[in-house]
């Protein structure tokens, strides 16, 4: 069995990853899903690695030689963060969900730009009509989620990141040597699936796994996501 060190993205919480947590731990696997320092603008990157670190160290880190390793796994902006902890921790695996694969000294207020997101959301705006890039959070990021459940995400949003991990260059000089993987969801209307497509090609040199879901889709496809973790986590071995 694997541990799970799951990081949410943006504005949000570890609760993000609620339903995601029960199925794995179903399968018999650990979870860490720790909630992000927020509502302080002068953290950085590194602050949220030594958070998820510490909490990763204190509930299972020493148990760990019993089973395959640790899978870190990054939603969104939290792609920043996981490769910061895969690199401290004896992580079997990294993974990216609809993440934002950073490049060294790159700022995250500066990747929108570089990867030309901005046009690729008008391009596939034009096409859905509006869809993609919405102003409505129902319609850009939880389309596929059940509304109560929307809005309860909405209710805990919260200040994460902070200004000061935006305007940071990213701080490792390569991403960590482990086996990586990410998960593209074809129907994000935040990140367009032939955006990340392109990004995932520049800047991992792999194939990304596609699933039918939308941004959020540890809530609206949680079996799913977990099942193909676990896949993820038995090819680390």
């Amino acid at each position: 069995m694997s541990t799970f060190v799951l990081i949410h993205g943006a504005g949000d919480t570890g609760w993000y990853w609620h339903l995601v947590e029960a199925q794995l731990r179903a399968r018999g696997h650990d979870v860490v899903a720790p909630d992000l320092p927020g509502g302080d603008d002068a953290l950085r990157l590194g602050d949220y690695a030594d958070a998820v670190s510490a909490a990763v160290t204190a509930a299972v880190l020493p148990a760990v030689g019993e089973r395959t390793g640790l899978v870190v796994v990054g939603q969104s902006f939290g792609g920043f963060t996981a490769p910061l902890v895969a690199a401290r921790l004896p992580a079997a695996a990294l993974v990216f969900v609809a993440g934002m694969v950073p490049a060294p000294g790159e700022a995250p207020d500066d990747w929108w730009r570089n990867l030309g997101y901005r046009e690729a959301v008008r391009e596939q705006a034009a096409r859905d009509g509006g869809l993609t890039g919405n102003a409505d959070p129902y319609v850009c990021f939880y389309h596929d989620v059940p509304r109560a459940l929307a809005a309860q995400a909405l209710s805990k949003e919260r200040a994460h990141p902070s200004a000061a991990s935006g305007a940071a260059p990213w701080p490792m000089a390569a991403l960590p040597e482990v086996p990586t993987h990410f998960v593209l969801c074809t129907e994000d209307r935040f990140f367009p699936a032939a955006f990340l497509r392109r990004v995932v090609a520049e800047r991992l040199g792999i194939v990304p796994e596609e699933i039918a879901a939308g941004h959020c889709v540890a809530l609206s496809r949680p079996k799913e996501l977990a099942a193909l973790l676990e896949r993820k986590a038995a090819s680390a071995g």
